[in-house]
């Protein structure tokens, strides 16, 4: 099944909702990155939770990036998603390993304390950023307490990461369901006993569950309706042509120097590892464009 992304209401608009499938998204990540299974565990979920926040913005160019700065021998991950279900991400450690904690990948031992910093670029003049300490680390619970607190939003959030023997994803995806201010007790508190009862999102995954099925046991007897379904995948921008921006950026004192010593160089796209080559003959004409751009 295709990596896609559900929304939907509840109760008559008094809950909204969202889930998504990302397995193929969180393979692809995991090969790109050729992570340890603590940090495909981690970097999955944080994508997965990306994905959907960032099919929550209105605009085609808003852009979300939700960051954790941790203490843990993880290092820290960064995750990039835009409205239409493109998302990227990297952790800064993906060879972590650690023994498996009650019988789970230990995702909450691989970050340690931390913060989640989630950034929303939405076009104006300045960003809008949200600090929130981190809770567990285990990424579903931070960012229900990051809704709660920063965006004074009750939500619950599911999110789930199962590998195979091999190492391999085999299911990925979770759902967040939001509680508007205008809630009724009744829905409230049947939303928290269905919440209280369903399986993770790991079981639901495994046992072939859509992201329409996962709302329909999240959401039970509170009449669902979706509203659309867009593709998720991941999805890296880079390009050769904007390396060499990053290249041009660092000066001509620093591209001379590497010119100096003589070396084709390779840059790697932090987002999906991809390499870029750039032999001595490109970095002279990368250094005229910077001395040009400086002349400017």
């Amino acid at each position: 099944m295709a990596d896609y992304i559900v929304r939907a209401t509840a109760a008559n608009t008094q809950l909204r909702a969202f889930a998504v499938i990302t397995t193929e998204l969180v393979e692809t990540a995991r090969q790109h990155h050729n992570t340890s299974p603590v940090a495909t565990a981690a970097l999955g979920r944080l994508l997965t939770g990306g994905v959907m926040m960032g099919s929550m913005m209105k605009n085609q160019q808003d852009m979300l990036t939700l960051q954790i700065k941790c203490g843990g021998p993880i290092g820290g991950l960064t995750v990039t998603a835009d409205s239409q279900g493109n998302v990227k991400g990297y952790v800064n450690n993906p060879d972590v390993l650690l023994p498996p904690k009650n019988g789970k990948l230990d995702v909450g031992g691989a970050l340690g304390p931390g913060f989640l910093n989630v950034i929303k670029d939405m076009g104006l003049r300045e960003p809008y950023s949200g600090q929130t300490i981190l809770q567990t680390g285990e990424i579903a619970e931070d960012l229900t307490y990051y809704f709660a607190t920063s965006e004074q939003v009750p939500s619950s959030v599911g999110l789930g990461v199962l590998m195979e023997k091999n190492n391999t994803v085999r299911c990925a995806g979770g759902f967040i369901v939001q509680v508007m201010p205008f809630i009724e007790d009744e829905v409230l508190n049947r939303l928290e006993e269905n919440i209280k009862k369903i399986r993770s999102v790991t079981a639901m995954l495994d046992n072939g569950h859509t992201p329409e099925e996962m709302l329909g046991e999240v959401l039970e007897g509170l009449d669902v309706e979706i509203v659309d379904t867009l593709p998720a995948q991941f999805y890296c921008n880079c390009s050769k042509e904007r390396i060499e921006k990053a290249i041009i950026s660092i000066g001509e004192k620093d591209i001379q120097s590497m010119i100096d010593d003589g070396e084709a160089i390779e840059v790697k796209c932090h987002f999906c590892n991809t390499a870029y080559n750039y032999t001595v003959g490109e970095l002279q004409e990368l250094l005229k464009k910077a001395g040009s751009r400086r002349r400017l």
